[in-house]
């Protein structure tokens, strides 16, 4: 996986922005202005994914490239590194599940919102 091949699919998903709230180095991905991934642009050794609590565990006991998220709530956030163990299609999968979580918790308006674009 490269850096941007994971941008170009998360901007893929609808309604998706990105910003650098955290410094010129930490790209945030937002759909509607909640976060579902981060990355450090100049490394690209990981990306923070938002994650089923219970498949959280699941992967992190599964894959050794899948840690607590780094600076996250460690019960709703993986850390993946990118050290080539887990396949792009795996990654991805796990961005999409990121994403769809956000979207799943988006209030009626903001999900109103997201389906008119």
């Amino acid at each position: 996986m490269n850096l941007e091949k994971f941008r170009d699919y998360c901007l893929s998903l609808k309604g998706t922005t990105e910003k650098f709230p955290f410094g010129e180095t930490t790209l945030v991905f937002y759909v509607m202005d909640k976060v579902f991934a981060l990355t450090d642009i100049e490394l690209f050794a990981s990306a923070n994914l938002k994650c089923d609590p219970e498949l959280a565990v699941e992967l992190r006991e599964r894959y050794s490239a899948v840690e607590p998220g780094y600076h996250m709530n460690k019960k709703h956030w993986n850390t993946v590194v990118m050290d080539g163990t887990v396949s792009d299609k795996l990654v991805l999968e796990w961005v999409k599940h990121s994403y769809d979580l956000v979207v799943a918790g988006l209030t009626k308006k903001a999900k109103a919102e997201l389906a008119q674009l």
